[in-house]
């Protein structure tokens, strides 16, 4: 093999390593590309899914409430009723 031969050779080779290198570097560029695709979806219904659970915990959080309060009527009414029959009890 000739001097000028070998240099060809050897330019031809680093062109080929080059595009080697653009191929790589673009398929991985692809990957990632999909793979932020990917977490993008995973975020949107990551962010729904938490949107529904905070309305959700609002609702459960306010028939807590409205049940607490029905709970301390209904227990003031049994106090009441208690106090009747204690009263009634005294009284005969």
């Amino acid at each position: 093999m000739t001097l000028s031969a070998a240099r060809l050779y050897i330019c031809a080779m680093s062109k080929k390593e080059k595009a080697g290198a653009k191929d790589l570097f673009a398929s991985e560029l692809g990957r990632l590309d999909k793979r932020i695709d990917e977490l993008v979806l995973v975020c949107d219904r990551l962010k729904e899914e938490n949107r529904s659970l905070r309305q959700k915990q609002e609702t459960l959080m306010s028939e807590r409430a409205g049940l607490l309060q029905k709970n301390e009527q209904v227990r003031a009414r049994v106090e009441a009723m208690i106090s009747r029959l204690k009263a009634m009890e005294h009284g005969s």
